[in-house]
C-alpha cells in the first residue's frame, strides 16, 4: 500500500489531497492528477490528463490567480513553462472577482483562501475593488484584510465604510476572544507580584522571595544530622489587587505601511489593557506626525480607523510627546512597535530612550507584534537600543502577556531565540 501524500502547488496553496490506497492502475492515475494540478495544464506539462468537475473548478481558481502574465506571473502558465494559451487573471469585473472569491471558499480551507486573497491584492492589484460593499461581503476576514482595509479607510465611499467597519470588528472580537483571558490573566498577576508587602497575611506571603532573603537565618536543628531551618525576620508577600492605579502603559505604535498587522494587534491589545483598573493606557501612533488615540480606547475599530497607514517615520518625534506624558517615571511601561527605519533625528531618538530609561521607566521595542515571522528593520538602530539595555526583538501575540508581565515586574524581558 503507497502512503498517504498532500500535493501543493508552488505558490504554496494545496492542490490535492488523496491516498493511494487503490490499484496500481488507479494509483497512477491519481499520480498524474496530482501533477496536472501543480502544472497547471500547459503543452509541455507531460501528464495529459484532463480534469473535470471539481477538479477543473479548483484549477480555473488557480489559474486565474497564478497563471500566466496577465495575473502578474510568469508566461505560460502557473508553472512558467511552456506556450499554453491559458491566460490568467481576473479582469476589472467586480462581480467575477466576486465569483472568483466565492469559489475558493468553496473549494480550499481557510486558511488558503486568506493566502489566496492576500496573493490577489498583491499580484492583481486588487485593493480598489475592496471599496465595493459587495466585494466586502465576499472575502475571508483576517488581519492582514483589516490592514488593507485601514490604509484604504481615506479614499473608501461612505457606502463601503459600514460594510468594512463591520468586517474590521468581526476580526477585531475574534481576537479580543483569543487574546483578552490570557493577557488579563497574566497581568493581574504580575501587577500582584510587583507590589509586595513586609506584613502579609499568611495566605499572602511569597515563600520563595521570604527564604531567599533570610537564608542568612538558618539554623541547624540538634540531634537532626545537619538538618535544620530557616527562621524568617523578614516576610515578604504578595499585595492584594486594589481598584487604584499601580502602572501606567504607553503603547507608542508605528503605523507605516510595513506595520499593518502590528497596529492591528496592538490595537486590540490597547484596549484589553485599557479594561483593566490597575493600568492607566495610553495609545500613541506615528508616522512623521504623531496621534494621541487614547480615547477611543475603549473600541478598537475607532482606533484602527483612526490610523492612517503608510507615509514616513519619525519616532523621535514620537517618543518625544510620549515623554510630555510620563507622570510616574518608576511606574511606566513604553512600548516602542517599530521596524525602526528612523526618518527623524536618529541620536535624538536615542537620548530620549537613554533618558527614559535612566528616570526609571521600563522601555521595551518590539520590531513586530504579529505571527508574520522576523520582519525586516534598522540593524543599526536595534543594536544601538540593545545598548542602552533595550533589546528590539519580534513579538507574537502570544508572547505579548509575559513582555508586559517582565516588565511590569521589572525583571529580565523575555527575549524570544532567534537562532
Amino acid at each position: 500500500m503507497t502512503a498517504n501524500t498532500t500535493t501543493h502547488t508552488p505558490d504554496g496553496t494545496a492542490a490535492a489531497t488523496a491516498a493511494d490506497q487503490a490499484g496500481p492502475g488507479q494509483a497512477a492515475d491519481e499520480r498524474l492528477r496530482r501533477w496536472r494540478m501543480v502544472l497547471g495544464g500547459d503543452s509541455a506539462d507531460g501528464t495529459g490528463r484532463a480534469l473535470d468537475g471539481t477538479d477543473a473548478a479548483m484549477d480555473g481558481a488557480l489559474t486565474a490567480l497564478y497563471g500566466g502574465e496577465g495575473a502578474g506571473g510568469r508566461p505560460g502558465g502557473r508553472n512558467g513553462t511552456g506556450s499554453g494559451g491559458r491566460s490568467a487573471g481576473l479582469g476589472a469585473s467586480a462581480p467575477s472577482v466576486a465569483r472568483w472569491l466565492g469559489d475558493i471558499r468553496t473549494y480550499f480551507p481557510s486558511s488558503v483562501v486568506q493566502v489566496m486573497q492576500r496573493d490577489a491584492i498583491d499580484r492583481l492589484g486588487l485593493s480598489a475593488l475592496l471599496l465595493e460593499p459587495e466585494m466586502l461581503d465576499a472575502v475571508e476576514a483576517d488581519v492582514h484584510l483589516v490592514g488593507t482595509l485601514i490604509s484604504l479607510n481615506k479614499v473608501m465611499p461612505e457606502t463601503t465604510k459600514e460594510t468594512a467597519r463591520a468586517v474590521v470588528r468581526k476580526v477585531v472580537e475574534e481576537l479580543e476572544k483569543q487574546l483578552a483571558t490570557r493577557t488579563r490573566a497574566t497581568l493581574t498577576g504580575a501587577l500582584d507580584r510587583s507590589a509586595r508587602i513586609n506584613r502579609p497575611r499568611h495566605r499572602d506571603i511569597d515563600w520563595d522571595r521570604t527564604i531567599r532573603a533570610n537564608l542568612q537565618h538558618y539554623l541547624e536543628l540538634p540531634g537532626r544530622d545537619g538538618a535544620g531551618t530557616v527562621v524568617p525576620e523578614r516576610l515578604i508577600g504578595y499585595g492584594r489587587a486594589s481598584q487604584s492605579v499601580k502602572k501606567d502603559v504607553v503603547l507608542c505604535i508605528d503605523q507605516s505601511g510595513s506595520m499593518a498587522a502590528s497596529v492591528v494587534y496592538a490595537s486590540v491589545f490597547g484596549a484589553v489593557l485599557a479594561s483593566m483598573r490597575a493600568i492607566d493606557t495610553r495609545l500613541v501612533v506615528f508616522d512623521t506626525a504623531v496621534v494621541d488615540l487614547t480615547d477611543q480606547l475603549d473600541d478598537p475599530v475607532d482606533v484602527l480607523f483612526g490610523t492612517q497607514l503608510g507615509g514616513g517615520t519619525d519616532i523621535n518625534r514620537a517618543l518625544a510627546y510620549c515623554q510630555t506624558r510620563i507622570t510616574r517615571p518608576a511606574d511606566t511601561v513604553v512600548v516602542l512597535i517599530s521596524d525602526l527605519y528612523e526618518g527623524g533625528i536618529r541620536d535624538e531618538m536615542l537620548k530620549r530612550v537613554a533618558a527614559m530609561k535612566a528616570s526609571g521607566v521600563q522601555f521595551v521595542a518590539l520590531l513586530a507584534l504579529s505571527d508574520e515571522g522576523a520582519p525586516a528593520y534598522d540593524r543599526e538602530h536595534a543594536a544601538a537600543l540593545a545598548a542602552l539595555g533595550a533589546p528590539a526583538f519580534a513579538c507574537t501575540p502570544d508572547l505579548f502577556p509575559e513582555v508586559m508581565a517582565a516588565a511590569i515586574e521589572k525583571r529580565p524581558i523575555p527575549v524570544p531565540d532567534t537562532a
